[in-house]
């Protein structure tokens, strides 16, 4: 790929802040402060907002996701590929990478104010994206699953460009994958699923029978990854890594297409243990995140599926083929499976799906769903790409393609759902891969959609009211510098708002390790509380809104 690096970011104001923090470290599990953790808080100030219109302004990007055979989509093709946020060049503008099928994979370097330089990636075959600091450097690296083979990192070089290497003892043909410390050792652990049914395609029967797909988790020795196979085999096409039963570790679940059973595995003392914590999941899971959604401090798991979200003539007629051989939406006790998008919510100590009484049960064909505060009043909203193009299963319609909107849901802040068409997210280019984060550093979240057979887009975000914090946690004494795995707790007199570093959600994408919160004006922001991976607790004070922190420890 080029050489060339990006250009200098853009001034910032900052002041390093030490007076009128309370910085505790505590030991997991206990009340009392335990010694006094070194952390460097820096501030700055937010770009002033632009003139609100009230909605998100759409914007084409150069990158367009194809395939091998022009515009007949066949059979997996028709998965399209992921998309990456992060700052690749610390300039502290977050950065852009999408991946492609049969195209080159493109890095849009931000260059401020709304300007995206592209540079093509000597790669193509590619599926899934996560931005992540692998060797601990400090500088992001690449890391991309790929079409029937073996994923690859490009390691930063620390001026712009990458370098291709293939991961030691990672072999498998991996296609949902999720990284985070899961043994507790301080750097980043990988965990990934295959998806068969495309491998059979692709690789035959002899791939199948070779004992190389499934689940695996990958601990880290150095720059070594360490295998242990937890499943045999998978329909991996979401991955997500969460506390599910609030024991303050990471446990595993695997987001199934084709009917099989989704899968959970709970961190415990002795290793990995298979669970079924889940009363509903969905039939063919695509997609998977956990937020808090009602600001209870408990995160809810969301997954996507495919269940049209309106009941006319025309909609039963373009999805009749695949209408008649999914089964009902109840689950029953010896099948949770449901054909619908699932939410599942802790109730003592157990799980319910609400999500047909929360309004999140049906988005189309749906792909990347997350969750983010989309119109900064403290409580997250839904965002959900769909749509589908093929060859066969859509023979019926013009261009083979299931045209559907995606579908925006604004939060009425009881944990509740309705429809936002207000705010010009309904976009029907068949996307994919989709992330959140804010590209233009005016304090509100943007959209980036990767789609198939049309431009990838990024939506502005120009929506009115509403304040927000920005925070960045930077370990660089550690082989975790991101700290990802952290837990947030930002405490307000508007009540308290909870957010986790991921480095991947949704459908084969990458997140930004940058912390979003958005909540009302004239909110009062009282501590922010932040449990780090290994359970040390640093507790911030005198926080100010429209600014955002990196806190260094």
């Amino acid at each position: 790929m080029d050489s060339h690096r990006a250009g200098p970011g853009r001034a910032r104001a900052r002041r390093l802040i030490r007076a009128g923090w309370v910085v505790l470290a505590l030991a997991a599990g206990m009340s009392v402060p335990m010694k006094a953790l070194d952390v460097q808080v820096d501030v700055s100030p937010l770009r002033e907002l632009p003139a609100c219109s009230g909605q998100f302004v759409a914007h084409d990007l150069d990158h367009v996701t194809t395939v091998p055979h022009g515009d007949r989509v066949r059979m997996f093709e028709a998965n399209g590929a992921g998309v990456g946020i992060n700052d690749l060049d610390n300039d502290g503008d977050l950065d852009i990478v999408l991946a492609n099928h049969a195209g080159q994979n493109s890095i849009l370097w931000n260059e401020g104010a709304g300007v995206f330089r592209t540079e093509r990636m000597d790669t193509r075959a590619s599926r899934g994206v996560t931005l992540i600091d692998f060797d601990g450097d400090g500088w992001t690296d690449l890391f991309f699953t790929r079409v029937a083979s073996a994923p690859n990192l490009w390691r930063s070089q620390h001026d712009g460009t990458f370098r291709r290497e293939v991961l030691n003892r990672v072999a498998e043909p991996l296609y949902a994958t999720g990284w985070a410390d899961l043994d507790g050792d301080g750097d980043l652990d990988l965990v990934g699923g295959t998806y068969d049914a495309e491998l059979l395609t692709e690789l035959g029967n002899d791939f199948l029978m070779s004992g190389r797909g499934g689940v695996y988790v990958y601990e880290r020795s150095g720059d070594r990854l360490i295998p242990t196979r937890l499943a045999g085999e998978a329909q991996a096409l979401a991955l997500l890594l969460t506390d599910v039963n609030g024991d303050g570790r990471l446990d595993i679940l695997i987001g199934n297409d084709f009917a099989v059973p989704d899968n959970a595995w709970l961190r415990t003392e002795v290793g990995w243990e298979a669970a079924a914590p889940f009363t509903a999941t969905s039939y063919s899971t695509m997609s998977l995140d956990a937020a808090d959604v009602d600001n209870d401090g408990r995160d809810e798991v969301f997954s996507t599926d495919m269940k049209p979200f309106e009941d006319s003539a025309a909609t039963r007629a373009a999805w009749e083929p695949i209408l008649s051989g999914l089964p009902n939406t109840t689950p029953k006790l010896d099948n949770p499976q449901v054909s619908a998008n699932v939410l599942e919510v802790a109730e003592g100590g157990a799980f319910r799906n609400e999500a047909p009484e929360r309004g999140l049960d049906a988005t189309g064909w749906s792909w990347s769903g997350k969750f983010g505060d989309l119109d900064r009043d403290g409580f997250l909203d839904l965002y959900v790409v769909n749509g589908m193009i093929e060859f066969t299963t859509f023979a019926h319609l013009p261009d083979h393609e299931l045209v559907e909107e995606n579908q925006a849901l604004r939060n009425d802040g009881r944990g509740f759902f309705v429809p936002a068409p207000e705010w010009n997210l309904r976009s029907s280019r068949s996307g994919r891969g989709m992330s959140m984060a804010d590209l233009d550093g005016d304090g509100d979240l943007d959209i980036v959609v990767n789609n198939l057979r049309g431009a990838a887009q990024w939506f502005e975000n120009q929506i009115c009211g509403g304040e927000s914090l920005l925070v960045d946690l930077r370990w660089p004494d550690s082989g975790n510098t991101r700290a990802v795995g952290a837990r947030l707790k930002l405490q307000t007199d508007q009540g308290t708002f909870t957010r986790e570093v991921r480095a991947s959600s949704g459908y084969l994408s990458g997140d930004p390790s940058q912390i979003h919160f958005g909540f009302p004006a004239g909110t009062i922001l009282t501590t922010l509380d932040i449990i780090w991976p290994d359970g040390t607790h640093t507790q911030l004070e005198s926080l100010t809104p429209h600014t955002r922190v990196t806190v260094t420890r």
